[in-house]
């Protein structure tokens, strides 16, 4: 977990949620891993102080905070949108995508037991967010597929094999008319196949209307790989991916696999799933062609939201100060 410093803090909630601050952006982190191993949380955290780092020096002595609620086990839900948080990111989690069918027992369920009490304050959240005109989601994996259900944009389907590594995906039509994933198809070289960071047990099969869906696993298939459900301007404002592009740095992620598996923290399965693409797949081309989609499916995204927070509370502090 990165240090504190001047620009950022980094706060678990699971002890109270500190007040707020005038001085402080508020970003609330979904946790929906259920306290299970990942590495997805920490570097959703790592992104947000990189890009608070890049923004620092606009940002008139702001401090950025990002403080995680557990979602899924303490059934802790931030504030709706138009008060104290504007941004709103959720990650990836096991199991499966409707909470009642966790029992601990059956294989997809991952381990994971859990009660569906948080399922519908999440649900009112998120209709407090899509209703709000400045408020942004950005959901990862577990997240977007409560978002589809949320919305009936997509339903899940248990796969026959799970999907991991880094295969290739596939941009819609949508996404060469779209202000911002046209750019995306512009730089891929056939304009729209790219790879991504998979982890996945579930599919997302389109059922309707309500989203825009900017990319499917493949050309000929129904299932939905990223979605946007609200746009702000040219870039997404209620927005989900059914991959990991918050898996960005290679050398420091092998570093902390490495740590947690001398530590105890996981077992050598895991590690050497998770291990496996960072070592063999997310080298030479294939490592640019994975930032490249990152930076188009998250950062991109997320640093648009964060600096238009910073723009409008540093106004709004300097024009108190004057």
């Amino acid at each position: 977990m990165p240090d504190q410093n001047d620009f950022f803090e980094y706060v678990r909630t699971d002890q109270g949620v500190p007040s707020a601050d005038p001085r402080v952006i508020d970003i609330a982190l979904l946790d929906m891993n259920h306290s299970w191993p990942n590495v997805g949380h920490d570097s959703i955290v790592h992104a947000v102080l990189e890009c608070a780092e890049s923004l620092a020096p606009q940002s008139s002595g702001l401090k950025v905070r990002v403080l995680s609620f557990d979602v899924r086990r303490r059934i802790a839900i931030p504030a709706a949108a138009g008060g104290r948080f504007e941004l709103y990111i959720g990650t990836g989690g096991p199991g499966y995508l409707d909470p009642r069918q966790n029992d601990g027992v059956s294989e997809f369920a991952q381990g994971i037991r859990e009660t569906d009490a948080w399922e519908a304050p999440l649900f009112r959240l998120f209709d407090s967010i899509i209703g709000h005109p400045t408020a942004a989601l950005i959901g990862v994996c577990h997240t977007f597929g409560l978002m589809c259900r949320w919305s009936g944009a997509a339903h899940p389907e248990l796969r026959g094999e799970k999907s991991s590594g880094m295969p290739l995906n596939v941009l819609s039509s949508a996404a060469n008319d779209h202000p911002w994933f046209s750019r995306f198809a512009n730089a891929l070289p056939d304009h729209r196949h790219f790879r991504v960071v998979d982890n996945r047990l579930f599919d997302l099969v389109l059922d309707g209307g309500g989203v825009t869906p900017i990319a499917f696993e493949d050309e000929h298939s129904g299932t939905i790989t990223m979605a946007e459900l609200a746009r702000d301007g040219e870039m997404p404002r209620v927005w989900g991916v059914n991959h990991h592009p918050e898996i960005v740095d290679r050398e420091h992620l092998l570093a902390v696999l490495r740590e947690k598996l001398a530590h105890g923290e996981v077992s050598t399965g895991w590690y050497e799933e998770r291990s496996h693409t960072l070592e063999n797949e997310m080298v030479g081309e294939a490592e640019r062609q994975s930032r490249l989609t990152s930076e188009y499916t998250f950062l991109g995204v997320l640093r648009h939201h964060l600096r238009r927070q910073i723009e409008e509370k540093s106004g709004s502090a300097l024009s108190r100060a004057v």
